[in-house]
């Protein structure tokens, strides 16, 4: 078993994905994986990286396939026995010209972008080494404020609000959204949104618990890349991949002091936002 400092990026075969993959290549001493749902796209992705001179691994993960996951976590856990950074980037987002019914974009938003986030981390966190770091990437979409309602703000912000009443309120969103009560509910009219504002309160609840782990050192933050020129933007946003992978970057690369950023929401600057505002 390799001994080697490990570093995981999810769905990283573009976009900010493949500029995280990148930075860390160039700044972070160890193996880095990229991963991808789709295998022939990932190793096209690595070959590029090649190009580079970078030499990241690649390993399938399809993160909304429980076996997937299972598989991935078993084969790091035998080859390395443990992971140093988390990248949970892999998500998706409906065009606004999306013809599909919002029941079903709330059903399939939520479950990749909050769902599956969480199996990916039950699977991957018993193999995190002390002093590792985990990094959410979430939106500004993800601010609590994007909530309509007073009372489910409330809930969502609730300092000791578990992982399990998370997924509870992830799920009583999609029966509203299923019953065409969304909006009469307080949860709004984007699913991204309820999703985004999941995975930033997941981000909170996970840092509870790191915080009572006994591996010294764990660190989780959720962080907002900028509005980037990806495909899921269409390819309106500003900001360049590396510069979306940046703040990114720097939460996964994160030094072991005592004032170190943990359990917030960071904005693309690098600096901590109040995600309940």
């Amino acid at each position: 078993m390799s001994s080697d400092k490990v570093a995981v990026v999810t769905g990283g075969n573009k976009g900010i994905g493949y500029g995280i993959v990148k930075g860390l290549c160039e700044k972070f001493k160890g193996v880095v994986y990229l991963t991808a749902r789709d295998s022939k796209r990932g190793k096209a992705a690595i070959a590029e990286l090649n190009k580079l001179g970078f030499k990241p691994e690649f390993h399938q993960l399809d993160i909304t396939d429980k076996k997937s996951i299972s598989a991935f976590a078993e084969h790091i856990k035998s080859k390395y026995g443990g992971i140093d950074v988390l990248v949970n980037n892999a998500a998706i987002a409906y065009k606004m010209s999306a013809k599909e019914p919002f029941s079903e974009q709330a059903e399939v938003t939520v479950a990749v972008n909050y769902f599956a986030q969480v199996d990916v981390c039950e699977a991957l966190f018993p193999l995190l080494r002390p002093h590792a770091r985990v990094v959410n990437l979430s939106s500004s979409c993800g601010l609590l404020c994007n909530i309509p309602s007073p009372e489910l703000r409330k809930r969502l912000k609730d300092p000791n609000l578990t992982i399990s009443q998370l997924n509870s309120l992830m799920k009583d969103f999609v029966q509203a959204a299923a019953e065409g009560k969304n909006q009469e509910l307080g949860w709004g009219t984007s699913a991204y949104n309820v999703s985004k504002v999941g995975l930033s309160a997941l981000t909170f609840a996970q840092q509870r618990q790191f915080d009572t782990d006994p591996r010294p050192g764990l660190i989780v933050n959720c962080v907002h890349p900028g509005y980037v020129d990806t495909d899921m933007t269409s390819h309106k946003g500003p900001r360049t991949i590396e510069q979306g992978a940046d703040a990114p970057v720097y939460l996964a690369l994160l030094p072991d002091s005592p004032d170190v950023i943990k359990g917030q929401f960071v904005w693309y600057d690098r600096k901590v936002a109040d995600w309940a505002k």
